[in-house]
């Protein structure tokens, strides 16, 4: 205690360090960060369309002849999230590492500087600022904590092992590396300033020596958290304790991550007291209520006589006696295989929702249900290999006039594919679909500029490789602006739960199967997997993309009309290389030219554009 009273009064005594503010003469990054310098404070302000990761290079000239420390301060701005100081939706960020490089001032040759220890006024609970020297990528330097908002400005100050002296000024470069497992954890705006005063001085960050300057009574438990943090950093004996310690919390911290986690649920020893809130205002309660089930269905079983529990209400919603779970479920079921259920209003069951046109049906498929132990494979099986599924999809008009909803069953339901199964159908077909379970969400290509107009400027970082190709179940979602196309083929959002997913049929639908860009993309990779094919005749490789896409062979007529498409295709591209060069694919194989591959291309957009191509038949 007397040591840390002794060091709070130096710490209150001492002076200012001077910070030289300095200014940018040159500035890249590795991965295309695009870095734009303030006018108001030569701060650099990187650009809303950054990559998951990056490594900032600033250079600077300096007048001073010797260096004894550096400091950098992460500074909030408006374009940021949450006005960050970092790229990460809540502002905060993590710096893997902090290096110094210097030279003559003017010169190009460099030696890296070897930095002793560093301070910062505040850092994450496991993410201390050390972790940003430590050699180590995949630790680093963050400040979001549960005691204080990450977004105000934060300043790290850096101690060279000797100081950076140069006779005639400094060529000083920093290099900033974010290597977070999470994308967008990069720092949003920062300033670099130096020193050549006291190392002993630079030890205290300025907003340690305000909080030391309070009075006692008027600092508050964060400001006492930050004192003490402070005071572990700077005492000599304890600091290599600090250190050990928190490097020990980091790898606590990790392993607790690693490890699954479930939520539990635990019944209070007295059940709270619920009362009916009059028009649904809580502050007009009404009468008493207790859990329980409509009268009308078998009641919840406790052989206590207690208020029903959890578990309690879990076994009556499986119970042989209980008239819904079953049924709600298999229609469910049959509605996804037949566009409609067996009960129509396939969210209520009640006095207000439709009778079952087949109610025979429907009560067999759920006994079968049950006794099958409730085997979700067992019940598809059963629905896909019957007659009634198997039927033709073709409608006569007495049969439209007739039952045009099919509630009958005379016919299969033609059906539109969802939104994701469009994508998934394109990307099977060109056999170019991922199978990878499982992993992040990716970003497949979309027109530029989606996010401009959302609440948050948000980067789109176009996923490459086998993440373009995923399934469309793996397309990261933002909220308030959807990939294109989800709402454009009538995907919900994230608002409320969905029982059944409406269908329209729009001019838009079909100007993005035509005209946008991810489409065009498996249009190409279509007609690549059909040129690298083994056949050589147009009519054979038509036939190919036929079963590809229709998984059936074309009729004499269609196989006619593509023959003549083709060869247009190839006249058109022939009188117009340029074009034939921006629509033919990348990879060809040999002695195919950009002409072919390009009419063939626009052979593949034409199949994949069809009706047919996105319909349950």
């Amino acid at each position: 205690k007397a040591g840390f009273d002794d060091w709070l009064v130096k710490v209150a005594d001492s002076g200012d360090v001077k910070w030289v503010a300095l200014d940018p003469s040159e500035w890249t990054t590795d991965k295309g960060a695009l870095l734009n310098k303030l006018p108001e404070d030569n701060s650099l302000l990187v650009d809303f369309s950054v990559p998951a990761n990056d490594v900032y290079n600033v250079t600077y000239e300096v007048d001073l002849s010797q260096i004894t420390g550096v400091r950098l301060q992460t500074l909030s701005h408006t374009s940021l999230p949450s006005m960050g100081p970092g790229r990460a939706d809540n502002g905060n960020f993590v710096l893997s590492e902090f290096l110094i490089e210097h030279g003559e001032k003017g010169s190009d040759e460099t030696t890296a500087s070897n930095i002793a220890t560093a301070f910062a006024d505040h850092s994450q609970e496991g993410y201390p600022v050390f972790h940003s020297i430590d050699g180590n990528k995949k630790t680093g330097w963050a400040i979001n904590v549960k005691e204080g908002s990450p977004n105000v400005d934060r300043e790290a100050v850096y101690i060279p092992v000797d100081p950076i002296k140069h006779e005639n000024g400094t060529r000083l470069i920093i290099r900033m590396r974010h290597d977070h497992n999470v994308a967008n954890y990069l720092v949003g705006r920062f300033l670099i300033s130096v020193t050549d005063e006291d190392p002993k001085l630079l030890e205290i960050p300025a907003s340690i020596k305000e909080i030391a300057k309070k009075p006692v009574d008027e600092r508050s438990d964060a400001e006492k958290t930050q004192l003490t943090k402070a005071y572990q950093q700077a005492d000599k004996e304890r600091a290599p304790l600090a250190k050990k310690l928190a490097g020990l919390r980091s790898e606590l911290d990790a392993l607790n991550r690693s490890i699954p986690t479930t939520l539990v649920l635990k019944e209070l020893a007295e059940s709270r007291e619920t009362r009916i809130q009059i028009r649904g205002d809580f502050l007009r309660p009404g009468a008493i209520v207790t859990g329980g089930v409509p009268e009308v269905l078998p009641q919840v079983q406790n052989p206590d006589e207690a208020q029903p529990s959890r578990l309690d209400f879990a076994n009556w919603l499986l119970s042989r006696e209980n008239p819904l779970t079953a049924r709600v479920t298999i229609n469910r079921f049959w509605q996804r295989f037949f566009g409609l259920g067996i009960v129509e209003t396939e969210n209520d069951f009640g006095t207000q929702g439709e009778l079952p046109s087949h109610p025979e049906l429907l009560d067999w498929l759920a006994v079968e249900f049950i006794d099958g132990d409730w085997g979700i494979k067992n019940i598809h099986r059963i629905i896909v290999t019957s007659a009634t599924y198997r039927q033709d999809s073709s409608i006569s008009g007495e049969l439209l006039e007739l039952d045009p909803q099919n509630k009958l069953l005379a016919r299969q339901s033609r059906v539109r594919l969802e939104a994701e199964a469009v994508r998934d159908n394109c990307l099977a077909a060109a056999g170019v679909l991922s199978t990878t379970i499982g992993g992040p969400g990716v970003y497949p290509p979309q027109p530029t500029g989606i996010y401009i107009l959302t609440q948050q400027k948000k980067a789109w970082p176009e996923s490459q490789g086998d993440d373009r190709v995923r399934r469309a179940m793996y397309t990261y979602f933002w909220r308030s602006s959807p990939y294109p196309l989800m709402p454009t083929f009538d995907a919900p959002d994230s608002t409320a739960a969905c029982t059944r997913r409406s269908r329209s049929n729009t001019p838009l639908q079909a100007l993005m199967l035509a005209n946008d860009r991810a489409f065009f993309e498996f249009s190409q990779q279509l007609a690549t997997t059909v040129l690298h094919s083994k056949l050589e005749g147009d009519s054979d490789r038509i036939k190919l993309a036929f079963q590809r896409c229709l998984s059936r062979d074309p009729s004499v007529y269609e196989l006619s009309r593509l023959q003549q498409y083709v060869e247009l295709q190839r006249k058109r591209y022939t009188a117009n290389t340029e074009a034939a060069e921006a629509a033919s694919p990348s990879v060809l194989p040999d002695g195919i030219s950009k002409v072919e591959g390009a009419a063939w291309t626009a052979t593949a957009r034409v199949l994949l554009n069809l009706d047919e191509f996105i319909t349950r038949e």
